[in-house]
């Protein structure tokens, strides 16, 4: 019996996001050489409770806006050399040209960290309770402000910080180390993107591992994938591709590098075949109705935690 040949990236990254919004390279980089990379980001300073402002030190000046990494603050400047080992590598180079297109650009790339519950202040805990994103920046002291902290995350897209773009971009997803059930792992539902653009938080009602999601009269009906794997795992998805995480359960962070990449100048590309095919629309004045003027939740609810 003959084994079936993988599909190349090439192939398959196109067709996957034309019918999921979503393509899974798996366990496609070197582990020994994530390793090492988690290795020396993490060393030298405090992933633990140390990383987080006093209840008293939040309330004298909040600040819910500017504190996630920007340039002159991100940790991963001056890895450009180390980061080869995803940017070079032959099948995500390929699923992003397909997508993309010659000449594709980098938007974006950071590190994300999942905090475990041990390491957030009591304090803390009972200000967020509910929230559908945490995003735990505005607590984190200044100094650790160059990666971007969540503590669980409902569904979204990621068109939510693009008010007014199109979606001609996409996010590719790295796991430096192992990932379980417990590690705060993404939940992904494949198909939404095909309702295009809309407005957080998302109107969807859980039937096991399906969702229905509704969107400005449109539905669809959407598979639930987990995304877990070993250290070297990656995946990509569409801007308009709902996703989320739960609180982190286990007892160390999750360490992970985030990626957003755009389409190239010039002819047509995979992107483009795409959002041809989609319901909604592909951009938005407004992506967010969860949050205040000062940028703090005014919204108590959070689907992803019911998966």
């Amino acid at each position: 019996m003959t084994l079936a040949q993988p599909v190349p990236a090439e192939t398959s990254a196109v067709d996957d996001f034309v019918r999921d919004g979503v393509h899974l390279f798996g366990e496609v980089l070197d582990p020994a050489a994530c390793a090492a990379l988690l290795a020396e980001l993490k060393a030298g300073r405090d992933w633990g409770e140390g990383l987080f402002l006093s209840e008293a030190e939040f309330d004298a000046d909040p600040q819910y806006r500017g504190v996630n990494p920007r340039p002159g603050r991100n940790l991963l400047e001056g890895y450009e050399a180390r980061l080869k080992l995803v940017e070079a590598n032959p099948a995500i180079v390929a699923g992003l040209t397909a997508l993309l297109g010659e000449g594709y650009g980098l938007m974006d790339r950071k590190v994300v960290c999942g905090v475990p519950a041990s390491a957030i202040p009591p304090w803390l805990k009972r200000r967020i309770a509910g929230n559908p994103v945490n995003n735990l920046g505005a607590f984190v002291k200044p100094q650790y402000r160059d990666v971007t902290y969540f503590y669980g995350i409902d569904f979204h897209q990621d068109l939510i910080d693009f008010k007014g773009r199109e979606a001609d971009f996409l996010t590719l997803y790295v796991y430096l180390a192992p990932v379980t059930k417990a590690d705060a792992p993404l939940f992904l539902l494949e198909g939404s993107h095909r309702l295009g653009a809309s407005v957080f938080p998302h109107d969807l009602v859980q039937q096991g591992q399906t969702w229905r999601y509704r969107s400005e009269g449109r539905e669809a009906m959407t598979s639930q994938r987990v995304l877990t794997g070993g250290a070297g795992y990656a995946a990509m998805w569409h801007a308009c591709t709902l996703h989320g995480t739960q609180p982190d359960e286990a007892d160390h962070e999750r360490i992970s590098l985030r990626y957003l990449l755009a389409r190239g100048p010039g002819l047509r590309a995979g992107i483009d075949l795409v959002n041809a095919g989609l319901e909604g629309p592909l951009a938005l004045d407004d992506t967010r109705i969860d949050l205040d003027a000062a940028g703090a939740a005014r919204i108590k609810a959070n689907s992803v935690n019911q998966a």
